[in-house]
């Protein structure tokens, strides 16, 4: 096979992030990334695949990194406390640290390496997990032909959790090459496509801020937030729309100042005052923005599927959903402040199917949204 063949192989695009339907092929052929069991229904997403829990869990007594001369289970000999099994399902308690390793592993050839983010579901709960790999130096990257198992390390921060084997809590992006993405490039993007409404914030991406003037209720009231309660019940993460969001959050009314007071060690479910789109042929990962602009961050770093917001000749249809919390002191975060940047990544190819309803996407056309758990 000549090296152009082999491009070819990972779509039209040497470089770039695969898409879901190229990463089905390579998964079918034992490809890339290897599954010990048979792919889930909706595992594949456009840009990612869905990874899943295996039949244990190991306690641990703090998070870790294996370092460049060590396997993540000879660490876990060392740092384990106790094994718990998830083939009936268990509970993930808060502000404990567990080890899972994963059903998928990675064959990763020369060119190709991965990217993680927890699913978008999971950083609404507040759920820290992070993907490890053996001999790894840093968390959710996969480096470039690794070959080895993947594990994920999971923390529930406010809620306790319910999980079982094969459960999804992160995600992983397979990528071939390291493309790049320049400011110019998003702006000419921008120019032919609009990503938000009116004019762009592009300044190492692109620039998202916090809505605090709220969106309407069928009452006539207004909400610009969540906060999360403590000491709640279990949420079972594979159950969708049957919980009373007021059983675990409090809303969060506009306040006439338009700003609001963030409380260290709560955790916040915000929204964007924009909407975006992200086009077929691109993905999007938020970042959190500049520290030094303020005690606060947006929680978990997110993933935008290619199509999420994006229906051809219309304006962008979904705003972000932050999850954000203050650092060490209070702060007050003001309408329309900065709170993230998008940065777009081209795919090898446009995906067969875009995010959308039509495959059952969660949070097409969202506002202000909680997780898939709670009731709308």
């Amino acid at each position: 096979m000549t090296q152009d063949e082999a491009s070819e192989d990972y779509g039209k695009n040497a470089t770039g992030i695969l898409p879901g339907h190229i990463l089905t092929r390579l998964i079918g052929e034992g490809r890339e990334v290897r599954i010990a069991e048979a792919l889930a229904e909706t595992q594949i997403q456009p840009a990612s695949v869905d990874l899943r829990l295996g039949a244990m869990a190991y306690r641990v007594r703090a998070s870790f990194l294996p370092g460049p001369h060590a396997t993540v289970e000879e660490k876990l000999r060392e740092v384990a406390l106790h094994e718990i099994s998830l083939e009936q399902g268990a509970v993930l308690e808060t502000g404990c640290v567990y080890v899972i390793p994963l059903l998928e592993s990675a064959e990763f050839s020369p060119r190709v390496s991965g990217l993680a983010n927890p699913k978008s579901s999971t950083g609404r709960l507040d759920v820290f997990t992070r993907l490890i790999t053996d001999r790894c130096t840093g968390f959710d990257r996969v480096e470039t032909g690794y070959h080895g198992p993947l594990y994920a390390e999971v923390s529930p921060r406010t809620f306790p959790i319910l999980v079982r084997k094969g459960s999804r809590l992160n995600q992983l992006r397979v990528r071939r090459g390291s493309p790049q993405f320049t400011d110019t490039q998003l702006r000419r993007l921008h120019a032919e496509i609009p990503l938000v409404e009116g004019e762009a914030d592009i300044d190492n991406g692109l620039g998202l801020s916090v809505d605090l003037k709220g969106d309407f209720k069928g009452d006539g009231s207004r909400i610009v937030g969540w906060r999360a309660k403590r000491h709640t019940n279990i949420i079972d993460v594979d159950k969708r729309g049957i919980l009373d969001p007021h059983e675990y959050w409090d809303a969060i009314e506009p306040a006439k100042s338009g700003n609001i007071v963030l409380d260290p060690d709560e955790f916040y479910i915000l929204a964007s005052r924009e909407a975006v789109a992200i086009p077929p042929e691109y993905a999007a990962e938020m970042v959190p923005f500049n520290p030094l602009m303020g005690e606060f961050r947006v929680h978990y770093a997110g993933f935008f599927d290619p199509g999420f917001g994006y229906a051809h000749g219309h304006p962008p249809s979904a705003r972000a959903v932050l999850e954000v919390r203050s650092r060490e002191v209070p702060f007050i975060l003001e309408h329309g402040q900065t709170i993230g940047r998008l940065v777009f990544e081209r795919l090898t190819e446009v995906p067969s199917t875009a995010y959308g309803e039509g495959i059952g996407s969660n949070y097409q056309r969202q506002g202000l949204k909680l997780s898939k758990h709670f009731q709308d």
